[in-house]
């Protein structure tokens, strides 16, 4: 028998995870669960602990899906302008070797950067915003970066097929890879959020990938 985890036990573990990661401060936080959906409220210091909140209650079995609703507030010596911002994304984006940042176009607005150009890897991709979320005064990304890969994707079945066998956390054999040019489609079933987020990876990780739907289902 799946044993099962009620909405009250679940909020707890959800609060005492946020409470023991020193990287996130749960003060201002407020949660709410109904059916395993967990419904995130109040404010944070930066978009960098919004994520690492997100991505704390996604580690914990249970959670069905996740509903954010967290306002970034900045602190009074964090606020920038625009221009400001502007100026240390471009910045931290030249520094990230695994950026081609001479591709890339930046926008700030409010607080939030718009990223955009083309790339020819995911990893590109994911390397450019992951560069922008520690910047100070950042509320939000936008990452409309495209992947415009020169290696055509023969055979990407089987490669991502071999990446879920090798990672023992992703359940292989519930997960269905349907590949179509350059997109992949996943669906299926898994235990956990990490399970399904690694599954992602390792389809993001194959050559000639354009774009990854990924219709698993979390069924705890």
């Amino acid at each position: 028998m799946t044993s099962t985890i009620d909405d009250s036990e679940l909020r707890r573990a959800v609060i005492a995870e946020l409470e023991w990661d020193p990287s996130i401060d749960a003060s201002g936080i407020a949660i709410a669960v109904k059916e395993g959906v967990v419904t995130l409220a109040g404010t944070v210091r930066s978009y960098a602990e919004r994520l690492d909140v997100e991505r704390g209650v996604k580690r914990l079995s249970g959670v069905r899906g996740i509903a954010d609703e967290l306002e970034v507030r900045l602190a009074g010596s964090s606020v920038r302008s625009d221009a400001d911002i502007a100026q240390s994304v471009l910045s931290a984006l030249r520094f990230n070797v695994a950026v081609p940042d001479d591709q890339l176009r930046v926008t700030v607005d409010r607080g939030w950067v718009r990223l955009e150009g083309e790339v020819e890897w995911q990893y590109q991709r994911g390397a450019a915003e992951s560069s922008v979320r520690p910047v100070m005064g950042v509320k939000g990304v936008t990452n409309d970066i495209v992947v415009k890969p020169r290696i055509k994707a023969t055979d990407v079945r089987a490669e991502i097929e071999d990446a879920f066998a090798r990672r023992a956390r992703v359940d292989a054999d519930k997960i269905t890879v349907d590949a179509n040019g350059d997109t992949v489609t996943l669906r299926g079933s898994v235990r956990t959020w990490i399970a399904k987020d690694e599954a992602e990876q390792a389809a993001w990780y194959a050559p000639g990938v354009a774009s990854v739907h990924n219709e698993i289902v979390v069924n705890p």
